[in-house]
């Protein structure tokens, strides 16, 4: 496949995108200290986590209401203005390039996959396999065709792979119609991305601000916390923020994941510095990923919003099938 060819920016150099505020993610040999140093310390996950949530969401949300439903990990079902918008859907058993290997699902979506009504919006954050599933964007294409928008140079794996994946690329700062007065923002977050040995950074990866008739809702999928400077310039470009969805999993051990992956107490700061309204916890108790425990996203966050002194209800940890509506 040939790889994204656009102008140099301040996040492209012509060959590779990057995070001109960030910092580069980490090296092979990196990765091979952390998955084979000696001293790691990985929790043990169940194998069968299951939510006691499940959702059937309605065919549409008409008006100005939001209905959110947590699919799992970081896919969420998020239906307004009579639209239908899913974010980073996965419905596999693992998020890994093969079938057989890979992180494992511990609990089944929140919504069946039959249960879904009529897609019409995807958005996707970035390209690693968590977060862009091919075939779960294949199962959409051959059941709703939905029109697929995704930050630059992702749109190239998608068509590669599947050319009815109908996927639309998209820079940091663009704003896209989605129709019925719904639009979304894509924005800039600390990361990175990678579907392969090659390819590291050969696409860019974004965060969502969705405008919707309840306000706008900062999804943010994937994110270091740096200093904060992402987060608050997102206050002060979109202003009022109704909802944030942050990932608050997947930080452990945190000399490798810092740069890359928020912990609670990292999102409780991210909530303040985007000051949303409310936000919902993502990004965590689907797939072991990193090596904290399980449950260990959630209760940390209880404990970082006590030690913050915000109300408890204020940013709530999600499980599948949970819905929210504003």
């Amino acid at each position: 496949m040939k790889p994204y060819d656009g102008p140099v920016s301040d996040h492209f150099d012509g060959l590779n995108f990057f995070d001109p505020d960030g910092v580069p993610p980490k090296s092979l040999g990196e990765v091979l200290r952390w998955q084979f140093g000696g001293g790691r310390k990985r929790e043990t996950w169940p194998d069968w986590a299951p939510s006691p949530h499940a959702d059937t969401p309605p065919a549409r949300v008409e008006g100005d209401k939001v209905r959110l439903s947590f699919v799992g990990h970081a896919s969420w079902l998020i239906q307004t203005g009579g639209l239908n918008i899913l974010v980073d859907p996965v419905w596999s058993e693992r998020v890994s390039p093969v079938s057989f290997a890979g992180p494992k699902r511990r609990n089944d979506p929140g919504i069946a996959f039959e249960a879904l009504p009529k897609i019409d919006i995807v958005l996707v954050s970035h390209g690693h396999y968590d977060h862009l599933d091919i075939a779960t964007l294949s199962r959409l294409a051959r059941n709703f065709a939905p029109r697929v928008v995704t930050p630059l140079g992702n749109d190239v794996a998608m068509r590669g792979t599947d050319s009815s994946i109908q996927a639309e690329a998209f820079d940091w700062h663009d704003r896209v119609e989605l129709g019925n007065g719904i639009a979304v923002h894509l924005v800039p977050t600390r990361h990175w991305t990678a579907r392969g040995m090659f390819d590291r950074n050969k696409a860019l990866w974004a965060s969502f601000v969705i405008e919707t008739p309840a306000g706008k809702i900062y999804v943010v999928c994937d994110s270091g916390y740096g200093d904060g400077t992402h987060f608050r310039r997102v206050a002060e470009k979109h202003g009022s923020l109704r909802l944030a969805i942050l990932p608050i999993g997947a930080y452990e051990p945190r000399w490798f994941m810092r740069d890359q992956h928020m912990n609670p107490e990292d999102a409780v700061k991210a909530l303040l510095d985007c000051g949303a309204q409310q936000a919902l916890g993502h990004h965590h108790g689907t797939f072991q990923l990193t090596d904290e425990a399980i449950d260990a996203p959630a209760k940390a966050l209880v404990e970082a919003l006590d030690a913050a002194k915000i109300p408890q209800e204020r940013f709530v940890a999600m499980k599948p099938g949970q819905v929210v509506e504003i």
